[in-house]
């Protein structure tokens, strides 16, 4: 079937042209827009002939943008997001997604707190499919045809759209063997001499503990008998005894109602960590990555509130 020169199909061109910019290739961007690269070369030429200038400098091992070229890329991501933003007035919460979101999360979270709102989002839209990806690193949005991803902990690319879901406290802790008997620690002075084990991901050879009413801040040396950036390795190291540490309350709550773990300084807690939601700036956003984010920034604060109460009510252990 022929392609439409620049018709009804304006914006399925100029989406295609960015998507092209962003992939970086006429193939990569096939396979992200689910086209073959004929259909992609073709749909690039049919917005070249209707401007009438050549928008992308193609050689056998590289592609660059023309002067023209720039000023299109940045006038249609505009174009596109209005558009977008026009289809969400319109069609509001009747407008049903459909296809493939591929989302990045981190591993413990990705298995555990998340797994409930990405049900929620999967019941909602029945059209919809996830790729749910787990790790902790930060993905390639682009190259790797990424929609979102959840990050906790801070974001290091300030280029990044993140939205901010809610923040997750943190707790240290042991198993009681490791007291030896001696009254549990009340200031994090007590701390030093007990074996410690560290999530390497947010602390490695100190942490800065801060104290619930006065706002305090004091800084503990350690010396890690283990190290991981695992979360579930490191709670089950913790209840083995291999060391104190600090984590996710949510990922300990269940082990010191049940008496395997021991609250340490129950009145200072590790600086809580903010959980976002990411994506790339120039990523336009589809109907089913909006959705996504609705029902993420629903469920988290109160997820993260609820693990916040269950946190304030262990100073009991």
């Amino acid at each position: 079937m022929k392609e439409p020169i620049f018709g009804a199909d304006r914006f399925q061109l100029l989406e295609t042209f960015v998507r092209i910019v962003e992939a970086g290739s006429l193939s990569a961007a096939a396979t992200q827009l689910g086209a073959t690269q004929p259909t992609v070369s073709r749909r690039l030429q049919a917005l070249e002939r209707a401007f009438g200038v050549r928008l992308i400098q193609r050689s056998t091992h590289a592609m660059g943008l023309t002067e023209e070229g720039q000023r299109c890329y940045e006038r249609a991501l505009e174009l596109l997001k209005s558009w977008q933003t026009l289809e969400g007035d319109v069609h509001g919460a009747s407008r049903q997604p459909a296809g493939t979101l591929r989302v990045v999360a981190p591993h413990a979270f990705g298995q555990d707190q998340f797994i409930e709102p990405l049900a929620d989002y999967l019941s909602r839209y029945p059209d919809m499919r996830v790729e749910w990806l787990l790790h902790d690193r930060l993905p390639d949005f682009i190259g790797e045809n990424i929609d979102c991803a959840i990050r906790v902990g801070h974001v290091p690319d300030p280029s990044l759209v993140a939205i901010k879901l809610g923040e997750v406290p943190r707790l240290v802790a042991c198993a009681p063997a490791l007291l030896q008997g001696r009254a549990v620690p009340e200031h994090p002075s007590e701390l030093t001499d007990l074996p410690w084990v560290a999530l390497r991901t947010f602390y490695r050879e100190d942490i800065e503990l801060i104290h619930r009413q006065t706002g305090e801040r004091v800084r503990v040396e350690i010396a890690p008998r283990l190290s991981t950036d695992g979360l579930y390795a490191i709670a089950k190291a913790m209840r083995l005894g291999l060391g104190a540490g600090a984590a996710s309350s949510w990922a300990l709550v269940q082990d010191l109602a049940a008496g395997k773990l021991v609250h340490l300084v129950p009145e200072w807690m590790a600086e809580p960590l903010p959980v976002h939601l990411i994506y790339a700036p120039s990523r336009l956003q589809p109907v089913r990555l909006r959705r996504f984010i609705d029902i993420m920034k629903e469920y988290l604060p109160a997820e993260l509130q609820a693990s916040q109460a269950a946190a304030a009510s262990t100073a009991v252990f």
